[in-house]
């Protein structure tokens, strides 16, 4: 199957459902497409709550696309890619609606970031964690802003620097990144169906205020993070980062 990246709008639920044949991993394309359908949501009055989800069952999202990333060769490109990550979790935060993050199955790098950006996130038990990025000789610099207000220094820390170790789901809700935790596929589908009803018959201006009040604080992340995604575009040009991305791509 191609990559895609579809919504749909039904009893006031907007679901964003995203697809990639390699793990569910992000390309430009797909982040920009992302970016766009949140932001389209966030406008559509018929759309009281969104649900971001991937297809499958076995990755929630790999992150960002390494063969899209060992093809970059100047920092504009760079930048631009990075940027993609930037402007998904930009449009994430400035929704006025909440966000429930479905996370079905593992989140590497940039999955991390999307789970962390949603307002309210639910998970697989088998649904781990880890934020691969310094392995590969980069960094979770655009994802690490919404990771580290999640979780909290320490934990974020923990993740970024034992970057080849994964961490639990329950590891994760422990942390506060996963608001519950599931056994079956049935129940965290039908826990999302609930509370997303619950949210669309709920009052929007009183959501909409809500959730302008958590993200206090945050409104310098439209520079914040394009900044960060500078610092990777670089980083990603280096010998040390094209050899360990290589690596990667072999096993």
């Amino acid at each position: 199957m191609d990559a895609y990246v579809k919504s749909t709008i039904t009893e006031g639920i907007g679901t964003i459902t995203f697809f990639h044949p390699q793990s569910n991993s992000l390309p430009g394309e797909i982040l920009r497409k992302l970016a766009s359908e949140i932001e389209a949501m966030g406008k559509n009055d018929n759309a009281k709550v969104i649900v971001l989800q991937s297809e499958g069952e076995k990755a929630f999202c790999a992150g960002a696309s390494f063969d899209e990333l060992i093809s970059i060769k100047d920092l504009e490109t760079g930048k631009i890619f990075f940027s993609g990550f930037a402007g998904v979790i930009n449009a994430m935060r400035k929704a006025p609606k909440f966000v429930i993050a479905r996370v079905q199955g593992k989140a590497v790098g940039g999955g991390v970031g999307l789970a962390s950006a949603a307002d309210y996130t639910l998970a697989l038990s088998t649904a781990s964690v880890k934020l691969s990025e310094l392995a590969v000789g980069i960094g979770p610099f655009v994802v690490g802003p919404a990771v580290e207000r999640k979780v909290g220094s320490s934990a974020f820390c923990q993740l970024a620097i034992n970057a080849s170790e994964w961490q639990t789901a329950q590891w994760a809700k422990e942390k506060g990144l996963y608001a519950e935790i599931f056994d079956e596929i049935n129940q965290l589908d039908e826990a999302i169906h609930q509370l997303a009803h619950r949210l669309s018959t709920s009052n929007p201006e009183a959501m909409m205020l809500l959730k302008k009040a958590a993200w206090q604080g945050t409104e310098h992340w439209d520079t914040l993070l394009i900044e960060r995604a500078e610092m990777s575009g670089k980083l990603v040009l280096s010998d040390f980062t094209v050899n360990a991305i290589n690596k990667f791509k072999t096993k």
